[in-house]
């Protein structure tokens, strides 16, 4: 089966408190996320979500909620094992008043390879564009 990797990672002002309280507003993305246009759907894990990442709408359970640490979710297209995506986001606190924003996805499946040079381009571009926009936001003083 093909996989493929995506990591990425920033440095944010911030604390771990303050970037979760932006990452799972939900209904705040549509005003400053580049990259998950919009996501519906209570964080519990086990539970599914609505999820439109320009265009490309699906569904994934939500595998772990640990709060100011780490949200993560597996979704599928069409049936599992054809083109699967474990999304992670990670915050790391590093004990100086900032924190390292982690945003990483595996994905694995049959249509892996077909979509390898979008992963590598659009998709990670995606990812870096939100993790600025979130550093920006996060860092944004009142």
């Amino acid at each position: 089966m093909a996989r493929k990797e995506i990591k990425t990672s920033t440095i944010i002002d911030a604390t771990p408190n303050r970037i979760w309280d932006i990452l799972t507003n939900f209904s705040k993305y549509s005003d400053w996320n580049p990259f998950l246009l919009s996501v519906e759907g209570n964080l519990i894990e086990g539970q599914h979500l609505k999820i439109n990442a320009g265009g490309m709408k699906f569904q994934p359970e939500i595998l772990v909620v640990k709060e100011n640490q780490e949200l993560r979710w597996k979704g599928k297209l069409l049936f599992k094992g054809l083109f699967d995506g474990e999304h992670k986001f990670h915050i790391i606190d590093n004990k100086d008043g900032t924190s390292t924003f982690k945003q990483e996805e595996l994905f694995t499946g049959l249509l892996v390879g077909l979509f390898a040079k979008k992963l590598d381009s659009e998709t990670k571009h995606g990812f870096e564009a939100m993790n600025q926009k979130l550093k920006e936001l996060a860092e944004k003083r009142f």
